[in-house]
Parts: C-alpha cells; structure tokens; sequence
C-alpha cells in the first residue's frame, strides 16, 4: 500500500481548517499486560506500548448524555483537518487553548488526523474552545 499524500503544514491553516468532530461514544484507557490485552486489541481505537504494559483506548458504547460525572470517562475530539505529522505548532494551540479553560487533553495523532480525548464531562466545552479557536483563525486567515 502506497501512502496517501501528506496533509496540511501550515499553522495558520490548520487552525483555520480544524472542523473538530465530537464522536458520541465515550472511551476508557485501560492499562493490562501483553497477554490480557491481546484479545482486546481489535475493539481498540489506539494502542500504546510501554514497558509497564499495554494502554489500550477503547469504546464505552454505555456512557449515556447524562454520564456527565462518570469517572474515568474520555471523549474524542477529532480534529478533521489533514494535517501532515510533520505539522509544528498545531497540538501546541490546541493543547494551549483546552489548558486556558482548564481542560486537560491527551492527543494521538493518526496518518489524516489528530484525535484529541479529553474528560467525558468537559466534552462540549472543550468543542467550544476549539470551534472559537478555528473561527478566530479563519478570520486571520483573511488577513493575510
């Protein structure tokens, strides 16, 4: 398989671009072994491997909209922008503006896109953010 060709570079048009996506599914990180996380690893939408085992991020179809204070609870923010991996500054912003309203983010990035989990119940505020950070970009954007 050949590799698509790359994303957007482009600080200011990335930021412009962002159209983040709220997936209504809720995520749970679980932390097993090698040999517990095996037969999980399909339902997975991402896997880290450590030296202290296997960090497994995995869909909570159960979480309801009411689930507001359910412990332990990630929400995924998909930032539809195709961005390059070699993009500078974009996590940087994001994580820049979830920090200013005390959101905290965890981000993974696949080939298109960047997926941003953040806490259950802060969901839509941190799309708010998000979309105020693309809107006041876009309308830098023109300024150039």
């Amino acid at each position: 398989m050949t590799a698509p060709a790359g994303g957007e570079r482009a600080l200011v048009r990335l930021l412009a671009g962002l159209q983040p996506a709220l997936d209504p599914v809720g995520y749970r990180f679980l932390s097993l072994d090698e040999a517990r996380a095996a037969p999980r690893l399909r339902e997975a939408v991402a896997v880290v491997r450590e030296q202290e085992g296997v960090t497994l991020v995995v869909g909570d179809p159960g979480l309801s909209e009411r689930a507001d204070d359910s412990v332990g609870a990630w929400a995924r923010i998909v930032l539809t922008v195709h961005s390059d991996l070699e993009a500078v500054g974009l996590l940087a912003a994001v994580a820049e503006r979830l920090a200013a309203r005390g959101i905290p983010v965890n981000a993974m990035a696949g080939w298109f896109h960047d997926h941003l989990f953040v806490p259950w119940g802060r969901r839509r505020a941190a799309l708010a953010a998000l979309v105020e950070l693309q809107r006041e970009a876009a309308a830098g954007a023109g300024d150039e």
